[in-house]
């Protein structure tokens, strides 16, 4: 069994900063891609960012140059760091991870529970 636990969402001012950790534990073997998913009230889940286990990264348009993921692989563990937040981008953010249990099993994905961001004045 794994699982992703998501930490760090609240409250921030437009313009401010948000560190998002997600650690992930359990049966592990391997953890391939790691990311970063947001959904607003009435909308859609969205990829927000997303990093390889070689830390090759990946952003949504409206987020490059004010949002950094970074994951520690001795941790399992991704983060988000959120600068010059927006309201546009309040809504609950879910942490995913594809995970291979065992050495001979294929990598899955596994969701994290989720945390609210709230960006508001």
């Amino acid at each position: 069994q794994v699982e992703l636990v998501e930490s760090g969402g609240g409250l921030v001012q437009p313009g401010g900063s948000l560190r998002l950790s997600c650690a992930a534990s359990g049966r592990i073997d391997s953890i391939g891609v790691m990311g970063w998913y947001r959904q607003a009230p009435g909308k859609q889940r969205e990829l927000v960012a997303s990093i390889t286990s070689g830390s090759d990264t990946n952003y949504a348009d409206s987020v490059k140059g004010r949002f950094t993921i970074s994951r520690d692989n001795a941790k399992n563990t991704v983060y988000l760091q959120m600068d010059s937040a927006k309201p546009e981008e309040t809504g609950v953010y879910y942490c995913n991870a594809e995970v291979a249990e065992y050495f001979f099993s294929r990598r899955r994905p596994y969701w994290g529970q989720g945390t609210q961001v709230t960006v508001s004045s």
